[in-house]
Parts: structure tokens; C-alpha cells; sequence
């Protein structure tokens, strides 16, 4: 069986663009690979956070792990930070990555531009996040194109400690879905949906309340034509929100099109407002039944146990391939 690795951090709510792009094609995964899903918190520290309200976050996108459907029995689902062998795989990958191929990162500069003072985990963080695909041999990373960048620098990454040191790690493919990977905002549809995006109009979090959910769709920049088909380029709005409809309705574009010919955006949005409701309200039940259990904190317990196992012994590895140590 394959192994598949995903990371997503606790910094904020999860918007529906994770759940469509990543958080959904986890639940059919976990069928077929050998799945570890994993809380990237030190990637969250790159910028300042409230560690009171990161704590939070943690504990949240664990419980909406499990609400989507994650099951621990077939899944591991653990916290970065409980398992220390990333923190050290990350350093030794530190000192594998060069410096010009870092700052070439579309993340650093985006998150970087216009600022006084940068820390230097902003710049170092994509050898951890190579560090946490490669402790368990990884084949199979899912992400959306905006990452698909990073999963290539894991590639040179590992092919260059393999050449240099030893032949130690599997080299990952990313897998990125056909359909729905990349959610744009409501708001510019020309962007990708964001929960660092200032204005709340432009996403939709997974614990957003019907209301909000359908003032938010209602309120979607779309265009003036009153058309709906699917054009990216001269309709980003309609053609985000028909992608939207098209992932969470099980209905293709071009069924959706032939659906609402003739109607306008009104109608279009409300029955899209009433597909998102439906696909969330059971996740928010589930989520606010485990948030705060004793069974939550077993499965993190559990999680973390597992794959400590399991990266311990890839650190080893790499720790006799570059010498460190005693054998």
C-alpha cells in the first residue's frame, strides 16, 4: 500500500477551498494508502502567533479532521510538534537545501514583501516541510498548484542527500486533484480563497452558520451578464462557483450549465447557497460533539505514538548517513 503524507497548519479557520482542495479527497484516500495527516504547527510559528489562540486552532482542525470523515482506524492523525523527529529531520535537511533555491520560493517572497524584519524560519521552513514528507516514506503528497513548487524542492532535496549521503528516502510525487483543487475568492475570483484574506465576505470556513453561508454566496462578485457558464478567463466568478457546485453537488460543470440555462445568477446562487449548507451541517455536528472529548485527545495520543515509530527510525537513518553520533 502506498503512503500518502498532508499537512495543513492551525492558523486560522479552515475555509471551504481546504475542504474542497485537500480535507474531502482525504476521506476517499484513507481507503486505499497508508495516510498520515498531520497539524503542522511549527510551520504555523514562521509568523507571530497568540499561543493561547494557536492551542485552539490545534485542537479545532483536529476535531475537523475527524468531523470530514477521517477515520484514526485507518488514518494516523497526529501534531507536528509532538513528534520531535521533524524538528530534527528538518535541521539536517537545513543543511542539504541551498540558500538561492530558498529564496526563490513563491511563499517567502509573498510573506516576506514589504516587511522591515523577516524571521529566518520563513526562509528555512521548506526543508521541515520536506523533513515531514520524507519521515515516512512518502509516495503520494496531496496538494493544490500553489504548492506543487514546494513538493519539487522536496524532490531536489531528497535526490541530493541520496546522491551525497546514502540512498535512504523514497521521492515523493505531489498528487493534485483534476477538479475543485483550487477555490478562488468570493470577493476577487481571480485569487485563491484565503482565511488571511481581510475581508470575511471573500471565504466561507467550515463552521460558518447557514446564514453567513448564504449571505456570503448571495453577495459573490459574479459579472453582469446574468449567464451561467463556465469561463474562466472572461467569468472567473461564475466559473469559481460553478467548480464549488460541481465538487459539493456531484454534478459536472457541463450539467450544471445545461441546468440553469435561461435562469439567472439569483436562483443559481441560492440552490448553490442550500449544496454547501447541506455538505457542512453534519460536519459542524460532528465537530461540535468532539471538540472538547476525552476521545479526541486518545486519538491525538494514539496519532502521535504511531508515527514517532515510524520517524524515529528515518532519523536514525539520516543521523548514520551524514555521521552523526555514536553507532
Amino acid at each position: 500500500m502506498k503512503t500518502i503524507f498532508s499537512g495543513i497548519q492551525p492558523s486560522g479557520s479552515v475555509t471551504l477551498g481546504n475542504y474542497i482542495g485537500a480535507m474531502k479527497q482525504f476521506v476517499d484516500l484513507q481507503h486505499d494508502y497508508n495516510c498520515y495527516f498531520c497539524i503542522v504547527d511549527q510551520h504555523s510559528i514562521t509568523v507571530p502567533q497568540d499561543r493561547l489562540e494557536l492551542r485552539k486552532n490545534i485542537r479545532s482542525l483536529a476535531a475537523l479532521y475527524l468531523a470530514v470523515g477521517i477515520d484514526p482506524t485507518k488514518s494516523t492523525l497526529f501534531i507536528q510538534s509532538e513528534v520531535p523527529a521533524h524538528a530534527q529531520a528538518g535541521w539536517m535537511l537545513q543543511c542539504v537545501a541551498y540558500i538561492g533555491e530558498l529564496e526563490r520560493m513563491t511563499q517567502f517572497k509573498d510573506k516576506s514583501q514589504g516587511k522591515d524584519a523577516v524571521v529566518a524560519g520563513l526562509l528555512t521552513y521548506p526543508p521541515l516541510m520536506a523533513g515531514d514528507i520524507l519521515l515516512y516514506n512518502t509516495n503520494l503528497v496531496p496538494v493544490g498548484e500553489d504548492q506543487k513548487q514546494h513538493i519539487e524542492l522536496t524532490r531536489d532535496i531528497a535526490e541530493r542527500f541520496n546522491k551525497k549521503y546514502n540512498d535512504i528516502f523514497t521521492i515523493p510525487e505531489p498528487r493534485i486533484p483534476q477538479d475543485g483543487a483550487r477555490v478562488m475568492s468570493l470577493s476577487e475570483p481571480t485569487k485563491k480563497m484565503s482565511k488571511s484574506d481581510p475581508n470575511k465576505k471573500s471565504y466561507i470556513t467550515l463552521l460558518d452558520d447557514p446564514k453567513q453561508i448564504e449571505k456570503k454566496i448571495k453577495s459573490a462578485v459574479t459579472d453582469s451578464d446574468g449567464i451561467v457558464e463556465y469561463d474562466k478567463e472572461n467569468k472567473p466568478g461564475i466559473a469559481n462557483l460553478l467548480s464549488i457546485y460541481s465538487v459539493l453537488g456531484n454534478k459536472s460543470i457541463d450539467e450544471l450549465v445545461s441546468l440553469y440555462e435561461g435562469k439567472g445568477y439569483g436562483e443559481f446562487k441560492t440552490d448553490l447557497a442550500e449544496v454547501v449548507i447541506t455538505t457542512l451541517t453534519p460536519i459542524q455536528e460532528k465537530y461540535y460533539s468532539i471538540i472538547e472529548s476525552e476521545e479526541l485527545d486518545t486519538i491525538l495520543d494514539e496519532g502521535a505514538d504511531k508515527a514517532r515509530k515510524v520517524a524515529s527510525k528515518m532519523v536514525k537513518k539520516m543521523e548514520n548517513a551524514m555521521g552523526l553520533g555514536r553507532k
